[in-house]
């Protein structure tokens, strides 16, 4: 009797663990269940904003939104114009993606937590470099370690600058117009810098010589030489994306053509044959080179093969008087200005895929290295002023002045 029961306790006891097993799979699939879901919807939340600030919408996508918290002063400023011109913007931390947590007593101590995932992807100090250096680098880790554009805190611009009455001078600085220095003292009419790729060093034209003339001029050591001193129109220098070549525009033949030589001036070879042609700039793999041009009494945008070849006019339609265009870096964009009224910064497909966006009102649009921020110049009255735009919110901030107006930026790669 007692093994019966003890049988049969135990084969109750076993069939009381099948159902005990069975409710606990069914409990645990239900709890599973329930956190993935959980998961998937914070995981949701987080690609939902990563998602749209990928999407290649001109001007209309969501700013990534952060909140910035223990900075102050120069550090928090330099901070706020570096993310705030790469597509993020500044809300409380109920609403951010991403916590920005640090200080700049001393130095520069920052962290990035990301709310949606839990977790910390960034934590570093700086030191070494002033202040405003160290929050450019920490802003540069924030745009790698949440983004994936080539960071831009630590780049240059050149510049036109020219006071009132005066002819203006070539001028560097930081991309936010900090730190301007005149790199020219020419004390006379100059025009169009333009940045050899991977070097300090600039071309630019300048009527020293009494003439428009193109000059190569190194940074670094200070060395100049004339590189197009031909009679008539020598201007609007594009450096190759190897810096071995140099597009330009000359009148040295009539019209102002799109002409080629090497970086020292030589092997000169003419492009174009048409009329008023201007603004010359290479595609990033160095195949194409865009200019402006005018066809039946009308101002087009064409490209041509860099080493010769049929020139293709480019689809503009909503744009008129184009002019000024400018290649982005990754070979997908064309920004560019347009003259309807007053001038505004325009963007499209290099494929012409899509029609021209109009952003902002401005001229002489430059890429960034990340291929998604322009600096340009806008303003009246002959008072010019540098911004930086970030192309796909539409965000945009003006740059610190230098003396007098400022134009014609270019943006070193």
């Amino acid at each position: 009797m007692a093994k019966k029961k003890m049988s049969n306790g135990c084969s109750l006891s076993h069939r009381m663990g099948e159902g005990q097993g069975e409710g606990f799979f069914r409990a645990a699939k239900f709890f599973l269940t329930i956190l993935f879901a959980v998961a998937a919807l914070n995981f949701s939340r987080a690609q939902e904003i990563r998602i749209e600030n990928t999407i290649n919408v001109l001007g209309q996508m969501k700013p990534i939104p952060v909140a910035l918290d223990g900075f102050t002063g120069e550090a928090r400023q330099v901070l706020e114009f570096d993310l705030f011109v790469q597509g993020f913007s500044f809300v409380s931390p109920e609403a951010a993606q991403y916590l920005i947590h640090g200080s700049d007593a001393g130095d520069v101590t920052g962290s990035v937590t990301d709310k949606f995932a839990h977790k910390m992807i960034l934590s570093r100090s700086y030191n070494g470099a002033s202040l405003r250096r160290q929050a450019h680098a920490f802003a540069d880790d924030i745009v790698k370690a949440t983004t994936s554009l080539k960071a831009i805190g630590q780049t240059k611009i050149a510049f036109k600058s020219q006071s009132s009455g005066g002819n203006g001078e070539i001028y560097v600085a930081d991309f936010d117009g900090v730190g301007a220095q005149s790199v020219t003292s020419d004390a006379t009419i100059v025009a169009k810098p333009a940045w050899v790729p991977g070097r300090m060093a600039v071309y630019y034209t300048s009527y020293a010589r009494g003439n428009p003339d193109i000059f190569y001029h190194s940074l670094s050591s200070g060395q100049r030489r004339v590189i197009a001193g031909y009679s008539g129109l020598n201007t609007s220098a594009a450096v190759s994306p190897d810096g071995s070549k140099v597009a330009m525009i000359l009148s040295k033949s009539g019209s102002p053509n799109v002409w080629v030589c090497n970086a020292d001036g030589t092997n000169l070879k003419r492009l174009t044959t048409g009329l008023e042609d201007s603004s010359p700039c290479w595609s990033p793999n160095g195949d194409w080179i865009c200019f402006a041009t005018k066809k039946a009494e009308r101002r087009r945008l064409a490209k041509i093969p860099a080493g010769g070849g049929e020139v293709q006019y480019l689809n503009t339609t909503g744009a008129a008087n184009p002019t000024e265009p400018d290649w982005s870096p990754d070979g997908k964009w064309i920004a560019f200005t347009r003259q309807a009224g007053d001038f505004d910064i325009c963007v499209m497909p290099a494929d012409g895929s899509m029609a021209p966006t109009v952003l902002v009102a401005g001229q002489n649009p430059s890429w960034s290295p990340n291929s998604r921020t322009l600096v340009f110049n806008h303003g009246g009255n002959g008072h010019q002023t540098l911004s930086v735009l970030d192309v796909f919110t539409k965000q945009y901030k003006d740059c610190r002045r230098a003396t007098g107006s400022n134009s014609q930026p270019a943006w070193a790669r």
